[in-house]
């Protein structure tokens, strides 16, 4: 028997989403899963290759890789906005070229990365001045604090774990992650702390950290999905996920 059936707009009916995940990273997925989590809102993921050494020369390499993997995105969607998922490769590449990689292949969809999203999420916020923790080696740090500075933004303070491995920077706790920004945000006044890096479990630190030091906290993923989200129109406000999303 042959069965009669309809069909519909499927799952994005109020926007289609596309992130690039490295293959090295753990925890983007995850940290997406429970922000992306509303109604009408379709997340669909991709993976691009990358080392576990942190470098500039090994972020470098991933620019010509974009537009295989953003090629892997289910072809028959029409895509709201795609994002990124590398702090210091964004920071590396350039934003501009990491938006013109993806959209050869996905022309009509905004384009992002946790670089532009980070500044798009400290202008929201009205912040000047900011605390800033990474887990790079300091050639990697630096480049992407020129970047923050070029924005337009004071770096009030600044730690970072100087750990090149990635695999290793996924095993970062929670509690080391708290501490850094604790640290950090005594160092010097500041209107909010970023935290950088997509593999740097971030999440649930958020909250307890504005709590503590009285200042909004940034982090890769928080910022990158918030983005995401503004970019295809979706507005929904949050009490989960830091001041930015309330």
């Amino acid at each position: 028997m042959k069965l009669d059936f309809q069909t519909d707009g499927g799952i994005g009916t109020r926007a289609n989403l596309g992130v690039i995940v490295l293959e090295t990273d753990e925890t983007l997925e995850h940290e997406f899963a429970r922000i992306m989590d509303r109604a009408g809102v379709a997340l669909y993921h991709s993976r691009i290759p990358m080392v576990p050494e942190i470098r500039p020369d090994t972020l470098a390499r991933m620019e010509q890789d974009l537009p295989a993997s953003a090629r892997l995105l289910p072809p028959s969607l029409r895509f709201d906005a795609i994002g990124f998922g590398c702090t210091s490769a964004s920071t590396v590449i350039g934003s501009k070229n990491v938006a013109r990689a993806v959209k050869t292949e996905c022309p009509d969809a905004y384009v992002t990365d946790p670089l532009a999203a980070i500044i798009a999420a400290g202008r929201h916020l009205g912040a000047k001045r900011l605390g800033f923790v990474t887990p790079y080696i300091p050639e990697v740090s630096a480049g992407m604090r020129a970047k923050l500075e070029e924005a337009g933004f004071e770096i009030a303070g600044f730690g970072s774990f100087e750990e090149g491995n990635d695999r290793i920077v996924a095993r970062i706790t929670e509690a080391s992650i708290l501490a850094a920004i604790e640290h950090v945000t005594a160092q010097a006044p500041c209107d909010a702390v970023v935290v950088s890096c997509t593999n740097l479990r971030c999440l649930d630190v958020i909250a307890r950290a504005e709590e503590k030091t009285g200042v909004s906290v940034l982090s890769s993923n928080q910022a990158l999905a918030w983005h995401m989200l503004r970019l295809a129109g979706i507005g929904d406000t949050s009490t989960q996920f830091g001041r930015l999303f309330e």
